[in-house]
C-alpha cells in the first residue's frame, strides 16, 4: 500500500482544511436551533427542517466547490483524483460536517448524467443536483429484486414519445421528498424466461409529481420514514428522460453503483469518532461501565477491527491506483461497515446503561435520544448496498473458491 501524498495532494489538503476552519463554525452557529443531529436522526425540527439545513450546508458547499469534487471541473467540480477524495473523505468525517441534501445526486446520479446523459439532460439536470435545487432518490430495489437486480419486472412499455410504467419499487430512500429520481426499468419483458434477465433493462429519469405514482412511506424499527415504497399505475414518462439507449441500464447501473463505494473511506475515521464520543459520554452518565473487563475488551476490539478497516479501504484503494481489480476488498469492506456499524451501536447501549434506554423526545435522554436510535437504526446495515449473505456468498464463491455442494 502506498501512503503517500504528492504536493498537490497536500496543497488539496490544506485548501479544504482552511476551508473548513473558515465556513463551517459559522454554518453551525447559523443553524444551531434546528435541533438536528445526523446520529440522533431528524431533530426537533422534524424531517423537512433537516433537510433545509442539509440544502442550505449543500449550497454552502457549492460556493467553494466543495460539494461534487469528483465531477469535471466544467460542472462545478474540480476532477479530483482519487487520492483527493479519500482526503476529503476522511477530512469531512474527521470534521464531523453536517449531512448533505443531494448525496445519491452528488454522489451517484449526477455522475451518471454526465457519463451517460444528452447535453440537453446534462444543461437540465446537473445544476438541478448540485445546487440542490430538488431533492433525488434513486429507484432499483424490487419486491422481487433486492439483492438480485437483474430480477426487476417494472415494466416500461413505449408508447408514442412516452413509456408508460406499471409495477412497484421498494426501500427506495427519501422518495417522499424527492422531485426527481432514476429508475431501473424492464423494457424487454421477455429477458427473464430467455435466461437473459441482465438484458432489457433501461435507466429513466422520473419525475415523481407525474400522475400515476404514489409513494408510500415505510416507517421503520426506529419510528423514521425514510425508506418508501412507489407504485406506477400507467405513469408516463417522456423518452426524452431515458438516460443511455433503450436496453443499457444495467451498465448504468453498475456505473451507479460503482460510484456508491465514493467515501467510504471516511467510514473508518466516522466510526473511530463514534466510539470516542461514547466512550466520553459513558464517563458521564455510566462511570463504572468503563472499569467493567468485558466492555473494556470490547472497546478495545472495536478499536481494532476499525482500524483494520482504514488499512482494508487503502489497500483497495492502492489497487485501485495501479488500475488492478479491488478485489475481494470491497465486499470485504462492506461486511466490516455492516459488523462495525451495529457492533458500536450495542457497545454504545451497553456502555451507556439505563440511561440509554430513554428515546428522543423522552425526559434525560441522553444526546437526544442519538445512541438509543442508533442501537435501532444500524439493523439496516446489515441489508444496505447488498446483504450480508449475499456478500458472503460472493466472497465464498468468487475469493475462496469454496466449493459447492
Amino acid at each position: 500500500m502506498d501512503f503517500s501524498y504528492t504536493a498537490e495532494d497536500e496543497a488539496f489538503r490544506d485548501e479544504l482544511i482552511e476551508w473548513l476552519d473558515t465556513h463551517l463554525e459559522k454554518f453551525l452557529a447559523e443553524w444551531a436551533d434546528t435541533g438536528e443531529d445526523d446520529l440522533a436522526g431528524a431533530g426537533s425540527g422534524g424531517v423537512m427542517q433537516a433537510m433545509e439545513r442539509r440544502r442550505a450546508w449543500q449550497r454552502t458547499l457549492n460556493g467553494g466547490r466543495w460539494a461534487a469534487i469528483g465531477w469535471p471541473e466544467e460542472w462545478g467540480g474540480r476532477d479530483a483524483t482519487v487520492i483527493q477524495n479519500v482526503i476529503y473523505s476522511e477530512t469531512m468525517a474527521r470534521y464531523r460536517t453536517p449531512g448533505i441534501f443531494n448525496a445519491n445526486g452528488l454522489w451517484q446520479i449526477g455522475p451518471m448524467i454526465i457519463r451517460w446523459g444528452t447535453e440537453a439532460q446534462k444543461r437540465r439536470w446537473v445544476p438541478n443536483i448540485l445546487d440542490a435545487e430538488d431533492h433525488w432518490c434513486q429507484g432499483f430495489s424490487e419486491p422481487e429484486a433486492g439483492s438480485d437486480l437483474a430480477n426487476l419486472r417494472t415494466v416500461a412499455v413505449a408508447d408514442g414519445d412516452d413509456y408508460v410504467l406499471n409495477g412497484q419499487k421498494t426501500w427506495t430512500s427519501s422518495a417522499h421528498i424527492a422531485r426527481w429520481g432514476l429508475f431501473l426499468v424492464r423494457t424487454d419483458p421477455t429477458a427473464i424466461g430467455r435466461g437473459v434477465k441482465h438484458e432489457g433493462i433501461t435507466a429513466l429519469i422520473v419525475d415523481l409529481e407525474v400522475d400515476g405514482i404514489e409513494i408510500r412511506p415505510i416507517r421503520d424499527l426506529a419510528g423514521e420514514e425514510m425508506f418508501c415504497d412507489v407504485l406506477f399505475s400507467d405513469a408516463r414518462v417522456p423518452v426524452a428522460y431515458r438516460l443511455g439507449e433503450e436496453g443499457e441500464g444495467w451498465s448504468v447501473a453498475m456505473g451507479t453503483l460503482g460510484n456508491e463505494r465514493v467515501g467510504t473511506a471516511g467510514l473508518a475515521i466516522g466510526m473511530r469518532s463514534d466510539l470516542d464520543a461514547m466512550v466520553n459520554v459513558a464517563r458521564s452518565v455510566n462511570p463504572a461501565a468503563l472499569d467493567d473487563p468485558i466492555l473494556r475488551d470490547r472497546i478495545a476490539r472495536a478499536h481494532t477491527d476499525i482500524e483494520y478497516t482504514r488499512l482494508l479501504n487503502y489497500r483497495a484503494l492502492s489497487k485501485i491506483l495501479r488500475n488492478e481489480k479491488n478485489w475481494p476488498e470491497v465486499p470485504l469492506a462492506k461486511l466490516q461497515w455492516s459488523h462495525l456499524a451495529q457492533t458500536l451501536a450495542e457497545l454504545a447501549v451497553d456502555l451507556l446503561g439505563p440511561a440509554a434506554m430513554v428515546a428522543k423526545g423522552g425526559e434525560g435522554a441522553v444526546d437526544g435520544g442519538a445512541w438509543n436510535r442508533l442501537y435501532l437504526f444500524q439493523r439496516y446495515t446489515s441489508i444496505g448496498a447488498g446483504t450480508t449473505e449475499v456478500q458472503k456468498n460472493i466472497v465464498a464463491d468468487k475469493a475462496i473458491k469454496l466449493p459447492r455442494r
